[in-house]
């Protein structure tokens, strides 16, 4: 089986050899050449057509966002970002996977050396994912934040938290969503947020992402959105209208106070190592939600979140999967319907529509949308 054939650009000689020598030592791939700079880059690409690109963002004569953005347009490829642990560099990964970054790894500001080979599994396996990532050309830029919709309230009677449903059930109070994804989430995620209106049910989402990017993620979203879309903290009541994303590097479970639903978020051990955990979210929700939740599976490696989602629909939820042919990564929704917890499997562009069907579905409503 030929080797996955990395090329490296970043500014940093030091960076270069360390993240060469990280793919080097691995059995299933070799760095082809590393790149100073996005110019010298572009003509690597031509001379040597590699598998993926491992891409700085902070470069000089061009920055590594510019050139993804042109990347993405002519040559579109797998590209794992590297990215600094700050504020900035969180922001500016957003931006990366918007453009279409497949996945990205932080490197620490301090101990540069020492931090890179700590990540060198990561940086491995997020390599060896981008290698089999569906990478889709990107033709113009997301929706920038200032031509969001407004947050004013819906004129439809039906999402209303207020409406009355069969059995004394209200949309906002009793119906709850939750959403898991990795990677190419941080997009699906976007693609289902910005058509919900302002008043729909609760949204949980565990999306796999470090501690200080889950921040940057959801005040992203929240630019974009009529819902508002947060970071959840502990113990904050769940309300309609609001999206609440698990903070990195911790779990985001849901638990049952009377008639309200809180977010919990701890740090007990990782599960199918994650932490945040698809399976953590999806357990809590059959437990405390049962039929008045929605599950939607995205786009991700691995299995998190399958058996969780059979337990969902075991509670009488209804789940769906994003399909194959819109996924980056066709492996938590394809594990979700090899486990029997999905109802059905729908491209990304529908999955958004479908939800404000199904509570409209729940209302005991059938006019369209």
């Amino acid at each position: 089986m030929s080797k996955i054939r990395v090329m490296v650009v970043d500014d940093s000689a030091l960076v270069r050899s360390l993240l060469a020598g990280i793919v080097n030592a691995q059995s299933d791939m070799t760095c082809i050449g590393a790149a100073s700079d996005p110019y010298e880059a572009r003509e690597m690409i031509r001379n040597l057509d590699p598998d993926v690109l491992t891409l700085d963002v902070e470069m000089p004569r061009m920055d590594g966002i510019d050139f993804l953005e042109k990347l993405m347009r002519l040559r579109p490829m797998p590209v794992v970002m590297v990215s600094t642990l700050t504020e900035r560099g969180a922001a500016v990964t957003m931006r990366a996977l918007e453009l279409g970054a497949v996945d990205f790894v932080a490197k620490p500001k301090m101990g540069l050396s020492r931090g890179l080979n700590e990540a060198a599994g990561e940086l491995a396996d997020k390599i060896r994912v981008a290698a089999r990532a569906r990478v889709f050309r990107r033709t113009a830029a997301a929706t920038p934040a200032a031509t969001a919709p407004p947050r004013a309230a819906s004129s439809d009677p039906v999402l209303r938290s207020a409406t009355p449903l069969a059995g004394g059930v209200r949309t906002g109070t009793e119906k709850l969503i939750a959403i898991g994804a990795s990677t190419g989430g941080t997009e699906a995620i976007r693609a289902v947020l910005t058509v919900l209106p302002p008043d729909f049910p609760a949204l949980v989402i565990t999306q796999h992402m470090p501690a200080n990017f889950t921040r940057s993620f959801a005040d992203r979203l929240d630019s974009l959105c009529r819902i508002r879309v947060r970071e959840a903290t502990h113990h904050e009541r769940l309300l309609p209208g609001h999206a609440y994303i698990a903070p990195g590097g911790l779990h985001l479970r849901v638990e049952r106070s009377g008639a309200n639903y809180l977010a919990v978020i701890d740090d007990t051990e990782p599960v199918n190592r994650h932490r945040p955990s698809v399976d953590v979210l999806f357990d809590s929700v059959a437990r405390c939600v049962g039929p008045n939740a929605l599950g939607v599976m995205l786009t991700g490696m691995g299995r998190d979140g399958a058996d969780g989602m059979r337990r969902m629909r075991d509670a009488g939820a209804y789940n769906i999967a994003q399909d194959e042919a819109t996924c980056v990564v066709y492996g938590m929704p394809r594990e979700a319907v090899l486990a029997g917890g999905v109802h059905e499997s729908l491209p990304i562009q529908s999955i958004g529509a479908h939800l404000i069907e199904r509570m409209r579905s729940m209302a005991g409503v059938t006019h369209r949308i």
